[in-house]
């Protein structure tokens, strides 16, 4: 039986491919639903059509920077409407894996104006209790993609995700913690566990 939250929360892990944040948001998920929380696990872009267009892009011809964004826009509200809206309502911890600041920072770097891009994601997107930005340096980043085997996708090359980071790291705001994620996934994972319990799950401390 799970415990729903007086109200629900949305934690989002943040950081540039390579960075560890998957891990991370799986480690805490599987963390809160062993103590009895409802969590509901997600990730953007989606598995619908829009989602699904934008992740065969990565491999193929990557889209204009306005396609590419008009993509994730719909695919964001669609989410947003269809599942993030109504876990929150009934008291259920939503984790998301990369959410509106990934599209900041990723469009950004492609030449957008990433307040322009705030902006218009929080007209109608859910601001999370807590962003978890996993950062490490694009160098190894790339390593760690390499060493997974799965191939690199068009957004994976040095000059571009040292702009996708350096995008992240101007997004100085008091609900976004900052996570070393050079360091060994365990001793991340006590990192973010520490900021999440110090903030919107201050009850499970």
């Amino acid at each position: 039986m799970t415990t729903p939250l007086p109200h629900g929360v949305l934690l989002a892990f943040e950081g540039i491919d390579g960075s560890g944040k998957s891990t991370q948001a799986r480690l805490f998920a599987d963390w809160a639903e062993a103590r009895g929380l409802e969590v509901v696990r997600t990730r953007e872009p989606t598995q619908g059509p829009w989602g699904r267009k934008i992740r065969e892009a990565r491999f193929t011809a990557r889209m204009s920077p306005e396609d590419e964004l008009a993509a994730f826009l719909a695919d964001r509200k669609e989410h947003v409407e269809t599942l993030i809206k109504p876990a929150l309502a009934r008291g259920a911890l939503v984790i998301i894996d990369r959410y509106y600041y990934s599209t900041v920072a990723y469009q950004g770097a492609r030449g957008l104006d990433p307040q322009a891009l705030l902006a218009t994601n929080r007209a109608f997107a859910p601001k999370p209790d807590l962003v978890l930005l996993v950062d490490v340096d694009p160098m190894q980043s790339l390593e760690r993609i390499h060493a997974r085997g799965e191939g690199q996708d068009l957004f994976e090359n040095l000059e571009a995700l040292t702009k996708v980071r350096a995008i992240f790291r101007s997004l100085v705001e008091p609900h976004v913690a900052l996570i070393d994620g050079a360091r060994a996934p365990e001793v991340v994972f006590e990192d973010v566990k520490a900021r999440i319990l110090a903030g919107p799950l201050k009850s499970l401390a």
